[in-house]
């Protein structure tokens, strides 16, 4: 049994968009299974009677571009509703009869929409007005009608904003419903999967669970699985939900880099081991990382030195576990999209752990990855189900190297110790507050600067803490949170006053571009 047999769909057909997960993202919400595929890998082998209707992406191509643009006709003929966003709108037109062209007046950003006729795609989605604010992106247009069609809503610059063919049930659209700019555009999503493609709610976290467990018990039979546990949101349901699979059969690897935040190691073994009875190798690795990363700076030195320690550790480790055939590995959707690996195969090569580096492809393991037709959203709810606290399940992100690359420059012991006492000042006052779950990340780093200050009556000269929390929906842009004064005062206060080594608190105020969410 897998996840993805005998479920009903929406296709999406992907041309190299930048918001073609966050499509998939807005159908799983409405409790509707979606799939993902690129425009080069439409084929026969397809079963045609799961798919209930199909999306095409937008993406940066022209459609006249036909060396580069590859699309396979044979859609039209599967008599299923289609619906193309930007990009998919103009492949549709073009394909069909149409014509598209550069546009004499490009749409970038907020549009006004003005509907001209009825349709099933935009019921409640205009106001009472007939107007509706659009997000645009775009600098073709289509510029003449495929025969069967007529035009739903048009904008100053665009006379074919939306358009459908009835009787064929085609619909295009030019603008991105599925961002947050779009207003009501969720509207035209949900009128699409339910009231044209007729599906029906087939996607839940409890529906999850029940099929992931009972696929991992058809893959691993009476096998031994092995799983490297960080403690994060995907290791930690991987490795809930096999147990709950499988029992005894697994086993999990703990390595501690002597990186990770304060009293994180306790807190792993206190719920894995003791709370869910679940096999956990702890390996205590502190001297042995520090030792190797003694005077060294250079941030990816510090990456591949982090990295290949604990690939050695973890196969060391591993080679004593007798009968073992399968290594679990917390793969999310989003990553073998990335990779362009969509099939979910269980022989997948094996992804980069988070600035870290993959385990090794010599240990002959058969891979499992359990959440691999899953978002981070899906996953979390998905842990709940697997009854993880929400202080797991909800835990903000953690890059593999830990605290190394949140310490520009050289690592040592006590910066170490004065960091992990910070960033707990730092996390313990946003839960204080009630701050951390509107926060997709939060942390304390050390910056290699020490300044002047002065304490009573005296000079000190200590290090500088750099404070940075950022919002974001998937990590790919960020906004940093605007706290209040009181609060960052408090803070600072807290940090200066708690901790010796540090004299002078800063708070990072720059978004994602131009920076990055870590420091190294």
């Amino acid at each position: 049994m897998n996840l993805k047999d005998n479920l009903s769909k929406i296709l999406i057909i992907d041309f190299g968009s930048q918001f073609t997960q966050l499509i998939a993202r807005r159908i799983r919400e409405f409790g509707v299974y979606s799939e993902i595929i690129s425009h080069k890998k439409i084929n026969s082998k397809l079963d045609k009677n799961q798919i209930n209707g199909i999306i095409l992406s937008g993406g940066p191509l022209n459609v006249y571009q036909s060396k580069k643009v590859k699309f396979n006709k044979k859609i039209f003929k599967w008599n299923v509703p289609i619906l193309g966003i930007c990009f998919g709108h103009q492949v549709i037109s073009k394909e069909l009869g149409g014509k598209v062209k550069k546009a004499k007046h490009r749409e970038f950003g907020l549009v006004k929409l003005k509907r001209l006729n009825k349709s099933k795609l935009t019921v409640n989605f205009f106001t009472k007005t007939g107007i509706n604010k659009v997000w645009m992106s775009h600098a073709d247009e289509v510029t003449k009608l495929a025969k069967g069609f007529k035009v739903i809503a048009k904008t100053n610059t665009s006379n074919f904003s939306i358009i459908e063919n009835k009787s064929k049930n085609y619909y295009g659209i030019q603008f991105h419903p599925e961002v947050s700019h779009t207003e009501n555009g969720k509207t035209i999503i949900k009128n699409f999967i339910f009231y044209i493609c007729k599906m029906k709610r087939n996607w839940s976290s409890k529906n999850q669970k029940r099929a992931l467990i009972q696929e991992v018990k058809d893959n691993v039979g009476k096998s031994k699985v092995i799983c490297a546990l960080s403690g994060g949101v995907d290791s930690s349901v991987v490795a809930k939900l096999i147990h709950n699979a499988v029992g005894k059969q697994l086993t999990c690897i703990f390595v501690n880099t002597g990186l990770l935040r304060k009293n994180e190691e306790y807190q792993i073994i206190r719920i894995f081991k003791n709370k869910f009875k679940i096999n956990l190798v702890y390996v205590n690795a502190k001297k042995l990382f520090l030792n190797k990363l003694k005077n060294v700076k250079d941030p990816e030195k510090k990456r591949k030195i982090i990295g290949y320690l604990f690939i050695k550790i973890f196969e060391k480790y591993a080679r004593k576990i007798k009968n073992v055939k399968f290594l679990a590995q917390g793969t999310l959707y989003p990553d073998l999209i990335e990779s362009k690996s969509v099939t979910g195969s269980q022989t997948a090569k094996i992804k980069s752990h988070h600035n870290v580096g993959g385990l090794p492809k010599k240990m002959k393991l058969k891979l499992i990855e359990p959440l691999r037709f899953l978002f981070k959203d899906e996953v979390r709810k998905l842990g709940l189900e697997l009854k993880l606290s929400k202080k797991i399940v909800f835990r903000h992100p953690f890059p593999g190297p830990g605290l190394a690359i949140r310490m520009p420059g050289e690592i040592t012991e006590s910066k170490i110790k004065i960091l992990k006492e910070a960033d707990d000042i730092f996390i313990s006052s946003l839960r204080n507050h009630g701050l951390y779950n509107k926060i997709w990340q939060a942390y304390a780093a050390l910056l290699p600067v020490r300044t002047v200050g002065v304490m009573g009556d005296n000079r000190t000269y200590e290090y500088m803490c750099m404070l940075r929390a950022i919002t974001s929906e998937d990590g790919m842009t960020a906004d940093f949170f605007d706290f209040s004064k009181e609060f960052t005062q408090q803070v600072s206060n807290k940090i200066i006053n708690n901790i010796k080594g540090i004299n002078r608190v800063v708070y990072d105020i720059t978004s994602k571009p131009p920076s990055t969410i870590e420091l190294e």
